[in-house]
């Protein structure tokens, strides 16, 4: 009897993992498909996500030059 209860058990584990794999699937899917959909929107918009064009913003001061630096 105990050995039925354990093989239930593990029947049991093994289809809630099943479940659990394919349930994150599924969601790997709908995350991929709503990236796409939002990217092609942005492309739709102009928008180009290499950020060519721009640039980039830094918390470097540049350097003065000589001749401001003097007045």
């Amino acid at each position: 009897m105990p050995a039925d209860d354990v093989e239930k058990l593990l029947a049991e584990q093994k289809a809630i993992e099943d479940r659990r794999k394919q349930l994150i699937e599924e969601l790997m899917k709908q995350r991929s498909a709503a990236i796409k959909e939002f990217d092609d929107k942005l492309a739709k918009l102009g928008y180009n996500g290499d950020g060519a064009g721009k640039p980039k913003r830094s918390h470097h001061k540049k350097p003065v030059p000589a001749e401001k630096a003097k007045a």
